[in-house]
């Protein structure tokens, strides 16, 4: 087969907290594989999803929302995002139809990497007519490729936006194999699928002071077995997250099974249980002891 026209390259998702990155990608790749909160920088973990269209791969890359940092893990959280977009071949800004302050200061940051701004919830804007000066704002601090109106709920828009993007990525093979979802292993979905829940159910009782990390992944017997640690900041968010005889975390687990059977094609055994490790996210050894390195880089 020639790969003479064939491109493919990684597009880097990037934007503020709750502007749809995320939804943006599950939409894109059409499975629901990075976790969707209202809550904002849901997003910890960079989320690659691979979508494979005719000649062009692209590899979609979500990060965690730039915002800013009150501790260490958020400081590496928006470093992890910026090393992300220098390093890919092609960037799309998601912002929504305004011309919100920290959005233009992120348009006027970008690295020297071609970029697509992307106007998300276009479907709740009433007056079109209102994104004219939002346009002209984002025109003078970026020079972007193009300007893509989108609505990442709707999938909305978003055929244009391939296009765009497919147009800036290099020729070359394709990186994968056609039909991969992911080059990811399914042990970090899992922990992020369980800590979707967790949002999920305790909403604002237990904010973001909850890392959650696989500590046995064993799929060679019949039914995999999972055990996941949740680890809380506080002795205070434990109780909450067990509930009354434990309610809360069959719950959580119960719903997180789900969503990893659906990805493996099979059921599991899921184990979880909670540990109170106080204030983990300004302690260096134990963001690293869960992950969060150092280099930007999150062990899966």
């Amino acid at each position: 087969m020639s790969h003479a026209k064939h491109r493919s390259g990684r597009v880097a998702l990037v934007g503020r907290p709750n502007v749809g990155k995320s939804s943006l990608l599950n939409c894109l790749v059409g499975e629901p594989i990075a976790i969707v909160s209202r809550s904002p920088q849901t997003t910890r973990d960079v989320v690659r999803g691979i979508l494979t269209r005719e000649h062009v791969q692209y590899v979609f890359v979500d990060t965690p929302g730039l915002h800013r940092a009150r501790n260490r893990l958020g400081q590496w959280m928006n470093q992890v995002a910026r090393e992300e977009a220098r390093e890919a071949d092609a960037i799309a800004l998601v912002v929504e139809p305004t011309a919100h302050p920290a959005d233009l200061a992120l348009a006027a940051e970008l690295p020297r990497v071609p970029a697509v701004l992307v106007i998300n919830k276009i479907d709740r804007l009433k007056d079109k007519a209102a994104l004219l000066p939002v346009l002209a704002a984002f025109a003078e601090a970026h020079p972007f490729v193009a300007t893509v109106p989108i609505s990442a709920t709707h999938a909305d828009g978003t055929d244009r936006l391939l296009d765009e993007l497919g147009a800036l990525l290099p020729q070359q093979p394709f990186l994968f194999e056609e039909g991969t979802l992911s080059d990811q292993p399914v042990r970090l979905f899992a922990a992020e699928f369980v800590r979707e829940q967790i949002l999920a159910h305790t909403k604002h009782e237990v904010p973001h002071g909850v890392a959650v990390a696989v500590e046995r992944f064993d799929e060679s017997t019949e039914v995999p077995h999972i055990e996941i640690a949740i680890h809380v900041a506080r002795e205070a968010y434990k109780k909450i997250l067990i509930g009354a005889g434990g309610t809360m975390m069959k719950r959580i687990g119960s719903a997180a099974r789900v969503r990893i059977e659906r990805m493996l094609g099979r059921k599991v055994h899921l184990k979880l249980w909670v540990r109170a490790t106080t204030d983990w996210m300004n302690d260096p050894a134990k963001l690293r002891d869960l992950g969060y390195g150092r280099d930007g880089s999150r062990a899966s």
